[in-house]
């Protein structure tokens, strides 16, 4: 049985080995434009997590 990361880095390593090389620049872009997504859905997550905790210890300051 394999793990859910070994699995997922085979696909990526397909991924690479089936596109050509001219399609090289573009899978470049879409791995950068999902490292973006995934990054800002973190920050996203990150800032409500702060305002969250600020808004706790307010209410309990009351």
């Amino acid at each position: 049985m394999t793990s859910v990361s070994t699995e997922l880095l085979l696909v990526l390593i397909s991924l690479f080995f089936v596109s050509p090389l001219v399609e090289a620049v573009r899978v470049g872009d879409a791995i950068a434009l999902l490292l973006g997504v995934v990054s800002s859905i973190a920050g996203i997550c990150a800032c409500l997590g702060v305002s969250a905790r600020k808004r706790n210890e307010r209410c309990d300051q009351m």
